[in-house]
């Protein structure tokens, strides 16, 4: 592709070399550079990609794009193009080279602290329902139509991202629905996505690692809605104001506390699923969800509003909701001959383990056992939080390793602990997520209600030194053992 097409339309400056000649393909990772590419140079959290322009050279590339001087001298035959901000700019060529993917799908965007992975999901299973092919960008994986790719993060990167949306138009996707992280909003990974529809599920507190103060999250956040074309806003949240305030184009509200376009009424739920009355447009619809609990009413309602902008009738979005079975890691029950019910839930925040004990506790006739950690080399605030809350909703917790990362185990636990020791929870420490997961089991009686929280659908444990195979439902397989139905 011609150089100077792919920058028409992103303010530079020529350090060197023309511009009038062509570039293979964009890589932003200078050890997948090969002859011909333009190199991206982005300074990234962990290193500087502007140190690499010379082995980028070395390897083939014909243009370097950056955004401060550069401390290398490049042989003259490479172009160098300044901009003020590479990261931005990587997101403006990457539109370009792909041709402008997004505008030939209908995107839905789903941002907020939690729900958004199943509200992804019930959107598809609606859209699959009348017949539509659709593609998932998100934290679980990437899928077009049935065919699936692996994900690394919720919102890849904004090249990456672009290919998705170009394999999507050449497979005759229809509809592409994507989580968007605040980090993505913040960091330009959806610069120049055309978004038909934006949706907010919540805010609370996660990512202050990263964003420093609740503040900067939110306005993260709300750099979705200045860009939809339409807005779908959970109103019973303090800052779906706020989002509403930023949204430019037609609105749907959802509530059940608030006065909204989609009123949630009635519920009832059990450990199989949800039942409630949706109230639209003075007339009322009655909405089965195969998940449990007061927060799969708001990411039913939050599917609902983002398909009835999409077209679809209320009918059709009803048996399409039904057909969901639920998603990997949100609220997955395993069956076992025992009669003690278990859990797993990619609950990783306070609100997050707040919502799912609250349901348990409505249904719930035993006691409620659970099993729990948090993440290393992240938000730190949010773990004595997380403890008290466990203490407050559980019969008897188990405080374990989460994934530590480059944190020790031990510190992280203490730091859950000081929550915990608020309330008159009876506990135990067990650094072994395994063993704390068969110790579960074993307290466990018949109506108890085992849940293992904060890693949900993840097969992995990332230490220090090391990433391990560990998916939660597998170890709770192992502990039931020959009781597993």
């Amino acid at each position: 592709m011609k150089l100077e097409k792919l920058i028409e339309k992103i303010s530079y400056k020529i350090l060197q070399g023309k511009v009038d000649i062509s570039i293979d393909k964009i890589e932003y990772d200078s050890r997948k550079v090969k002859e011909g590419d333009m190199f991206v140079c982005i300074k990234g959290l962990q290193s500087d990609g502007h140190e690499f322009a010379t082995m980028a050279v070395e390897k083939g590339a014909k243009v370097i794009l950056c955004q401060t001087s550069l401390k290398q001298v490049l042989p003259e035959d490479v172009t160098i193009i300044q901009v003020d901000n590479s990261r931005k700019s990587l997101a403006e060529v990457s539109v370009a080279y792909y041709d402008h993917p997004s505008t030939q799908l209908s995107v839905v965007g789903i941002t907020g602290t939690n729900g958004k992975t199943t509200t992804t999901y019930l959107i598809q299973s609606v859209l699959k329902h009348i017949g539509k092919k659709v593609g998932v960008i998100g934290t679980i994986e990437n899928c077009i139509g049935e065919k699936v790719l692996s994900t690394q993060r919720t919102t890849p990167e904004s090249k990456e991202l672009q290919e998705l949306f170009a394999l999507m138009v050449e497979e005759n996707v229809s509809h592409g629905i994507m989580e968007i992280s605040s980090h993505a909003l913040d960091l330009y990974r959806v610069e120049g996505v055309s978004f038909e529809i934006g949706v907010f599920t919540n805010l609370t507190q996660d990512h202050l690692d990263y964003h420093i103060t609740m503040e900067n999250y939110k306005k993260a956040k709300g750099m979705l809605f200045e860009r939809a074309e339409k807005s779908v806003i959970n109103i019973d949240d303090p800052v779906g104001i706020y989002m509403k305030e930023k949204s430019k184009g037609e609105i749907l509200t959802y509530g059940i506390e608030e006065e909204a376009d989609l009123k949630g009424q009635d519920i009832t739920f059990s450990l199989s699923g949800t039942k409630f009355k949706l109230v639209y447009k003075e007339t009322t619809y009655i909405v089965e969800l195969n998940t449990p609990g007061r927060f799969s009413v708001y990411n039913g309602m939050a599917a609902i509003g983002a398909c009835l902008f999409l077209g679809v009738s209320m009918e059709d979005i009803l048996e399409g909701l039904k057909e969901n079975q639920g998603v990997v890691g949100r609220f997955q029950g395993i069956q076992n001959k025992i009669g003690i019910q278990a859990v797993v839930d990619y609950a990783h925040t306070p609100d997050g383990l707040e919502n799912i004990l609250k349901t348990a506790k409505e249904f719930v006739q035993g006691n409620i056992i659970t099993v729990f950690g948090c993440g290393g080399d992240r938000d730190k605030v949010k773990r004595p939080l997380m403890g008290e809350i466990a203490g407050r909703y559980s019969d008897f917790a188990i405080i374990t390793s989460d994934n530590p990362r480059t944190e020790l185990p031990e510190v992280i636990l203490e730091e859950i602990e000081l929550g915990m020791q608020k309330t008159d929870c009876k506990y135990k420490k067990i650094l072994d997520r395994q063993e704390a997961i068969q110790k579960a089991v074993s307290i466990a009686n018949i109506g108890d209600l085992i849940i293992v929280a904060g890693k949900g659908h993840e097969t992995y444990q990332v230490f220090a030194d090391k990433t391990i195979d560990f998916d939660d439902m597998e170890e709770l397989r192992k502990a039931f053992g020959e009781n597993n139905i």
